[in-house]
This record gives C-alpha cells, structure tokens and sequence, in this order.
C-alpha cells in the first residue's frame, strides 16, 4: 500500500474515535458495577471440649466372682453331656421343698425319682431301674470312687445346690458303675452377701440332728461347709413290727468342704472334702431259736436274742482337687481324688454262737487314688469332640476273724483267721464326637475302652450311640445304645478261705468258689419328652438290658456287709413315666415304673448258696433279690409369702423274698408331709422352723422279711414320727 494512502486512512480512522467518544461522553449510561466477592472472614478452628468420662459404677467383687464362676459351670458341664439318656433333676428349691428338706437322707430324696426302690437305710442303699447298687456319684463332674458302702450315709443333702439322676444308655463318659448317676452340683459360696444358717432338727426316736453351714468369698475364691450330727434310736431298719427297736442306736457325723479359686478369668482350682464317722447298734429280733444242734457256747446255755449287742462303724473319707480351664474352643479339667473307707462290725461271741453257729468279727478297709481327665473341643458349629480318661488304684484288706464250734458242735469254739488283701487297678479312656446334624437333629457318637487288674483281669471296648430329635418346639425325642463293662467292686469280689470251715458249724453246703467277674451288657433305651404349654412336662423311656455274667451281692451273714456274685445271665427291662407341673408357687410332680429283671445260673462264689437254690436257679429264671415289679412316687409342694406346704409319697409292690427269690413282700405306700415357715424378725436375719410327719398314716410294712437271696434279717419300714426344726441364718 502507498505510504500516502496508509497516512491517510490513520488521520480519519483517528478523527472517527475522537467522535465517538465525544458522543458518548455526553450519553448518561447507568454506571457498571462491579461485584467484588469477599472473602468470608475465617472462623476459629472448633476448640475440642474434653467430657470428663462417666464415673463407672463400682463392681460387686461378689457378683463378679459370681458371673465367672457361672460360665466356669458352663464350660465344665459342656464337658459331661447327658445327650439321649433319661435326666431327672431336682434344684436346690425342689430339695428344700420336701417334707423334711434338706434333712432327709440322700437316699430317702432319690426316691422321689423314676424307678428308684428303697433298701437298708444301714448302707444307704438304693436300686436304679431293679439293679444291684451299681449307682456312680459324681460331685461337680467329678467321678468318686467306690468305697464299702454307697454313699447314702456319705453326701449331706445340705451342700446340694442341684441334684440329677442320669439313667438310660449314657455317653462315653460314663463308665464302670451306670445303673444310675448321681450327679450332685454343690453350693456355691460366691453368693452376694455371704452367711450361713445353724440349726437343730429332732424329735421322734430321740432323734436329734445340729447343723451348721457356712459361705462366701476371701478375694478370688469361694467356699461353702457344712457339718451335721445325728442321733437316733432308729439306726438300722427294725426287725420285728413294734414301734420301737431294741438295741438300735446310731451315732453319725459329717462334714462337707468346698472351695473354688479363680486364678485368671478362663482358669480356676477348686478342692472338695469329705467325711463321715458312722456308729450302729445292730437291732435285735426277740425269742429267736438257737442255732441247730447247739445248747451252749462258753459255758452260757440260756440267752434272748433281744439282749444281744452286735456294733457296727464306719468311716469315710474324701477328697478331691480339680483344675478347670475353659476358652472360646476347648474345656478340659483334670482332677485328682482319694477315698478312704472303713467298716469294722463287732459281734456278740457268745450270742452269735448261739443263735447263728459262727460269730465273725469283720474289718474291710479301702484306700482308692485316681486322677480323671475330660477335655471338649468345639472344631466348628456341627462337631464338638470329647475325650478323657480315668485310673483309679485301690489299696483294700478284708480281715475275718471267726469263731465257730465243731462239727460236732461241743461247747469247744475256736476261731480261724481269714485276711485277704489286694492292690488293684481300673482305667478307662473314651473318645466321641457330638454331632449336630441338623439344629433340630443331633447325632453322638463314642467309643469307650475300660480296663481292670484285680481279683480277676479284664478288659472291653464298648461302642456308645446316642440321637436326639425335637422335631417340633416343645418335643424332644432320644434314643440310644451302649456297651456296658461293669467291675465288681474290688472288695465285695475278695475270695474268702472257703476250706478252713471244713468240719465246722460254719461249713457251707458247698465249697465250690469260682471268682467274681465283671458284667457285660447291651443296653438300649427310648424315650419321649413333651413340654405341654408353659406349666407342664410329660416323659415316658423305656430301656432293654441283655447281660452276661450279671453282678449282685447280698448279705450272707449277720454283719451288715455284703459279698458279690454273678449270675451266668441276666434280663432286664421295664417303661417309666414321670410328669412335673409348676405354676407359681405351686410345684407337682409324679412317677411311676413299670420293671422286670430275671436270672439264671450262679457262676461265682458259689458256696454262698445251699445246694438245693444253686441247682433251682441253674435250670430256672429267677428273679434277683431287689426286683420290684412297680414303683412310684408323687409329691406336690406351695409356697406362699415365706411358708412352704409339702406332701410325697413311694409305693412299691414289694422287693423278692422265699426260696430263690420265687415270692415277694406284701405291697406298701407311705406318705410324708412338711410345713416350714421363715419368720422375719426386726433387726436380725429370719428364723425358718419347720414340723414334717413321717409316715402319716403309720403303715406298717416291711422291706424284707428275712427269706431271699441274700437277706439275713426282716426288715421294717419307719412307723410314724413328729419332727421339728429351727434355722437361724448367720
């Protein structure tokens, strides 16, 4: 572009803008406003307000020790199961409830559960389901040993917190004695004020028994005692009808310890002790004959049997230490125990010579050790294993000193020596595995291996099968079998010097002596348990025994000590039904039992039995000495504003009796009732007293009649007594 061109179109476009902005300069446009945003001011960073942190509520060292010691119970009784077998329990409400309360004998409140049938009060003997007292008693899981008598005169109902009775085809864990379990749950001490109560409870057969007990905590452990005396002048069952024996006084003493430990919150140590200190006078039946053929024994030739003084004592001792742990997945404890045990029964020389031909003066001791071992591991929701052990070692003496006459029976008594003494073993293992199938359907499943080294040598591995159904809410089914092996007990098994009675008043009529064995068995049991609405509960089982070499034992002589044998077989079988009904303060509950068990053939310690029972019983079904076809008991208790009224009743259609067993006693029942009230009293702590009648309707009957297989002397019931009793908590 020319220069002079490019000069001119600057000069006009300059001379354009110079107007426009003129023009606008002389416009009034509204003013442009700029918004400015500011920035908001910044606000102080939030000052953080410390709340000081509640106070926490001080803790009830009581109510801890308490909650911990529960879910050690938890853990400890995932340990022993009672999966698909028959569990009666009695809490410790239902113990105080009773006529009586916690003054009855162990054995005496066992009756009021399905098909248990009484016998000598002397031995504290009971019959589970027709058997022999091949009952086990456990104290917190923890199996006892076998003494010389049972333990009826042993454990105090007072230190009970929860008593069960376990019968049917058990776990693996169960093993040796398993007619019965008498699982006793002690008292704790871990309560939230700690105390105790003294009393005193008497009255009829100058009968008088102080007690005392006492619980509580020292920091982390627990512990509860009791002590008890009884006297009275009925010690040992009457053998005549009259109200009153002769000669029968008893002296009995016991204490029970317990103490638990926490050493961390999954680990615990506790101890249990024990001891009873027993004295009986032996009863005697009036204007009995002399022993045939004799007329005179150390120059005596006139004497009433009812001035006899025939003495029997006993002592038992026990005790026990046990370890518990328990975790998320696994509980085990182990526990070691001892048992001590003595009977000494002191005859009449000259009386027994002359009224039995042999006056025996005998001691038997037993000293046991063991230590047990149980373990459950939880591998996941369907399979819980269980495994553990038990040995046991057992020290006994059986000492005989007899005194007997000639066979020509001249007044010329001499005395043979018969001690017999013994260090025997017994061990067990199990191994089973709980399986939940399905949450309604549970499947348990073991093996158990039990071994002994005694008199005789023996072993068996026994299968266990239990299931249980609830196919509906309310409903629970279970059945099962198990493969018993039950060991005599190592002192009734002891031979005796059979020979040395040769030619003597005391010659057997046989002196055949084959050892006692263990028993073997099948055992099968079925059973139903209904809850119907929210106040009552129905059960039926039914159970089927098939036995070799079946164990009993009797008394085969005037000492209240018993001697075993075997029967070659042996059937048992029988269908209980029981009910319990509970609403509010109103408790009721009945049962009864339906049973049979039969024998045949005697295959040990033979010369026990006259010729002509051995030869019967070999080529015939007898039935065993202590089989009662029928037996029941109910029972109804209320409680209103601090008084309890009770009522029960046992019947039983009468235990065997005459030669081989082939008759049985007449029929009984007998009722008891109970009141007991608490009184409040301003400013100290209630004063309960009680008044119980026993045997209201003063029913005389009899529990043997002196005939049977191993039965020496009649026996009769209790005749009616008053009692009365005061407790003052401490």
């Amino acid at each position: 572009m020319p220069p002079h061109v490019m000069r001119g179109l600057l000069l006009g476009s300059a001379c354009v803008i110079a107007a426009v902005s003129g023009a606008l300069a002389q416009t009034q446009l509204p003013p442009i406003i700029v918004e400015v945003k500011k920035k908001p001011p910044e606000k102080p960073a939030p000052q953080r307000v410390v709340t000081p942190a509640p106070t926490p509520a001080p803790v009830n060292p009581a109510v801890e020790l308490a909650n911990r010691n529960t879910q050690l119970d938890a853990g400890r009784a995932n340990l022993l199961p009672t999966a698909g077998s028959s569990t009666f329990v009695m809490p410790r409400e239902a113990l105080e409830a009773l006529p009586q309360g916690t003054n009855a004998p162990l054995d005496k409140v066992l009756l009021q559960t399905p098909g248990v049938s009484q016998d000598s009060a002397a031995s504290g003997d009971i019959h589970v389901r027709n058997e022999h007292a091949d009952v086990q008693y456990r104290v917190n899981g923890i199996m006892l040993p076998d003494g010389i008598s049972g333990f009826g005169h042993v454990l105090d109902t007072n230190f009970i917190g929860r008593l069960a009775l376990i019968t049917g085809a058990l776990p693996a864990q169960y093993g040796l004695r398993t007619a019965g379990i008498v699982d006793v749950q002690t008292k704790s001490g871990a309560s939230l004020e700690q105390g105790g109560q003294v009393g005193l409870y008497g009255g009829s057969f100058q009968t008088w028994t102080p007690t005392l007990d006492y619980g509580g905590r020292i920091g982390n452990t627990e512990y509860f005692f009791t002590g008890r005396g009884f006297t009275s002048d009925l010690g040992i069952e009457n053998p005549t009808d009259s109200r009153n024996a002769i000669h029968d006084r008893t002296y009995q003493g016991n204490f029970f310890s317990y103490t638990s430990t926490l050493i961390d919150l999954q680990t615990r140590f506790a101890t249990i002790f024990g001891n009873t200190t027993n004295r009986f006078q032996i009863p005697n039946n009036p204007n009995q004959p002399f022993f045939d053929g004799v007329t005179s024994a150390y120059g005596v030739s006139s004497l009433n049997s009812g001035s006899l003084d025939e003495k029997q004592n006993e002592q038992n001792t026990f005790f026990v230490a046990a370890l518990q742990r328990s975790t998320m997945q696994a509980d085990w404890q182990v526990a070691a125990f001892s048992r001590y045990a003595t009977v000494h029964f002191i005859p009449d020389t000259v009386g027994d010579l002359l009224f039995n031909g042999i006056a025996s003066d005998v001691y038997r001791r037993s000293f046991a050790n063991g230590v047990q071992g149980d373990s459950g591991f939880r591998l996941n929701e369907a399979h819980t294993l269980r495994a553990g052990f038990t040995v046991t070692g057992e020290s006994t003496l059986n000492s005989n000193i007899s005194t007997v006459f000639p066979d020509t029976l001249v007044d010329t008594p001499f005395s043979i020596t018969d001690d017999v003494s013994k260090l025997g073993w017994i061990a067990g293992v199990y191994l089973q595995d709980e399986w939940k199938l399905t949450d309604r359907l549970t499947l348990n499943a073991g093996l158990r291996f039990d071994q002994m080294w005694q008199f005789t040598d023996a072993n068996q591995l026994g299968p266990r099968v239990n299931v249980v159904y609830k196919p509906i809410d309310g409903t629970t089914l279970h059945a099962g079998y198990a493969r018993y092996f039950t060991p005599p007990p190592q002192l009734i098994a002891a031979p005796a010097n059979v020979a040395a009675f040769a030619g003597t008043s005391a010659a057997p009529e046989t002196f055949q002596q084959s050892p006692v064995l263990p028993e073997r068995s099948h055992y099968f049991d079925a059973g139903i348990l209904q809850q119907v609405g929210p106040n009552l509960e129905l059960s039926m089982d039914a159970y089927y025994k098939i036995a070799r070499d079946l164990l009993d034992d009797g008394q085969f002589g005037a000492a209240l000590i018993l001697n075993g044998f075997n029967y070659e077989q042996g059937e048992n079988k029988g269908i209980e039904f029981g009910a319990k009904y509970k609403n509010g303060g109103f408790f009721a509950y009945g049962n009864f039992a339906v049973a049979r068990q039969v024998a045949k053939n005697v295959v040990s310690n033979q010369y026990l039995f006259g010729v002509d029972e051995l030869a019967y019983i070999a080529n015939n079904w007898i039935y065993t000495d202590h089989a009662q076809q029928l037996t029941g008991s109910v029972g109804a208790s209320y409680t209103w504003d601090g008084t309890k009224v009770s009522i029960d009743m046992v019947y039983g259609s009468g235990l065997r009796s005459g030669f081989a067993n082939t008759d049985h006693v007449a029929p009984y029942a007998t009722a008891n009732l109970g009141i007991s009230h608490e009184f409040n009293v301003p400013g100290r702590k209630p004063i309960t007293a009680r008044f119980d009648i026993v045997n209201v309707a003063d029913t005389v009957y009899l529990l043997r009649n002196g005939s049977g297989i191993g039965v020496f002397a009649p026996q009769y019931g209790m005749r009616r007594g008053f009692f009365f009793g005061l407790s003052q908590k401490l």
